[in-house]
């Protein structure tokens, strides 16, 4: 694994690492102009959060040392401006645990994605929110579609829709903060073209025959190949189409699954995609005659139970979630990937994963998030449930809080953003290595690694 590719996957949206960031404390505590404090007589959120180092499959009577945070001195936001409110200011006294939340009267939200210091965030309003600084930095609204996917190159934010469109905006003003619409893939003149000539067209059900280069069902997924310049995208259309970057052109659509794709990641020259089919596929991309297409290489999973999202860690291991409320997952091994097992964490469907360093974050349908670090060789330690959400968890966001004292990297401190139907987005704080375990206690964290799958269905078509 190359640095080159480490860097990519640490930073998807920017080809250079963002700058430094104040740490997460700084950031809470920073002084602005109009700063009003509350005092514990004010009505606080009635938005209720727990951190329990327990596993889910543990009652939460079953040990004295349960590590919950304390609801004492909540208070309401310290911006006047912020919509932010952050119900708890003992962060300093926790490893990992609900920082603040952002509820937005839009409807749910159904993306993230982090940039730099920019948060955006994807909600069925149609609406794409920025934030910066906990802060509204600035918006754009679709014309119609609600926001499933959103990924960032550059000064480029490509957002996928329920319409089946793929809209593409610019950031054109720093003074105005001003996002622009520049255009959809496929471009409206590739479309026209395209659907000129007869030969171009597709069945896609029965008497209606589309132009291959566009989806015509909800576009559920994205993914960026920053290195060769490609995008690209998943839809309940059941195919997988390959973009350019720089002309926005349509290289090549696969019909990859035979029920909706609702995952797509690429990293190390491979594509993973997953389906509510209940596979998850490897592909390669190839030169095959004169032209380079995407090659079918093997299929890593394949069950009854839908594949709800993959995700792939700097260490190249894979995983997988899925609506039986497992996620299993791979390591690589020199040219292979092998099936390591599977962690139990959850008691409904997967809806979506996040690597963070060693950690794996899985928000579900059960409204709770699941924080597991990988302690290599197949084996992973459960460290926490994060509770805060009133909702099914649809879609997480990470950023590193880099710490100067920190100069061997082995206290990582990330910022997690979780997007729920509950139309709420929540903060998180989570260390790499949090000290919740004394060393007698080590077995109560629960290390999970079983090859086999419990192959029960929930529902295969998951929003």
């Amino acid at each position: 694994m190359t640095k080159q590719m480490n860097k990519s996957a640490t930073f998807p949206c920017n080809k250079n690492p963002p700058p430094r960031r104040q740490k997460l404390s700084v950031l809470l505590h920073n002084s602005e102009p109009n700063i009003f404090i509350t005092t514990q007589e004010n009505s606080f959120d009635k938005r209720h959060s727990n951190s329990s180092t327990l596993s889910p499959d543990m009652s939460t009577n079953s040990s004295p040392r349960n590590h919950f945070m304390s609801p004492l001195n909540q208070i309401s936001s310290p911006y006047t401006k912020s919509p932010w409110s952050f119900p708890y200011n003992n962060y300093n006294d926790t490893n990992i645990g609900l920082m603040g939340s952002l509820v937005r009267e839009e409807g749910h939200i159904y993306s993230l994605a982090s940039s730099g210091d920019l948060l955006y965030t994807g909600s069925d309003s149609k609406n794409i929110r920025v934030w910066k600084n906990l802060m509204e930095y600035s918006g754009f609204k679709s014309s119609s579609g609600l926001v499933k996917a959103i990924v960032c190159s550059g000064d480029r934010i490509f957002t996928g829709h329920e319409d089946g469109k793929i809209r593409v905006w610019k950031y054109l003003n720093y003074r105005k903060k001003h996002y622009k619409r520049v255009g959809n893939l496929p471009t409206t003149k590739d479309y026209i073209k395209s659907s000129m000539n007869p030969n171009n067209y597709i069945e896609v059900r029965r008497r209606r025959n589309v132009p291959w280069i566009k989806h015509y069902d909800a576009v559920a997924c994205m993914s960026l190949d920053e290195e060769n310049g490609l995008l690209y995208s998943g839809s309940w259309d059941k195919s997988m189409k390959v973009w350019c970057l720089s002309d926005s052109k349509c290289l090549e659509s696969v019909h990859a699954h035979e029920d909706a794709i609702n995952s797509v990641v690429v990293f190390d020259g491979l594509v993973f995609t997953g389906s509510a089919d209940g596979t998850v596929k490897v592909w390669r991309r190839e030169l095959v005659g004169k032209t380079t297409k995407h090659i079918f290489i093997y299929t890593l999973l394949d069950q009854d139970s839908s594949v709800t999202a993959v995700v792939v860690n700097n260490e190249g291991t894979v995983y997988a979630g899925t609506s039986d409320g497992l996620v299993s997952f791979w390591e690589r091994e020199k040219q292979t990937l092998s099936n390591v097992g599977v962690l139990r964490g959850h008691k409904l469907a997967v809806l979506c994963l996040a690597t963070a360093g060693k950690l794996l974050l899985s928000g579900s349908a059960d409204k709770s998030i699941c924080v597991w670090r990988s302690e290599g060789s197949g084996v992973h330690t459960f460290l926490s449930v994060l509770n805060g959400h009133t909702g099914p968890v649809k879609c997480l966001a990470v950023q590193e809080q880099l710490d100067e004292d920190d100069e061997d990297g082995s206290d990582r401190d990330w910022v997690v953003y979780s997007g729920s139907l509950d139309n709420s987005v929540n903060l998180w704080r989570v260390l790499e290595q949090p000290e919740l375990c004394s060393s007698s206690e080590t077995s109560a964290c629960m290390r999970y690694s079983t090859s086999k799958l419990a192959l029960y269905d929930s529902s295969r078509h998951v929003d």
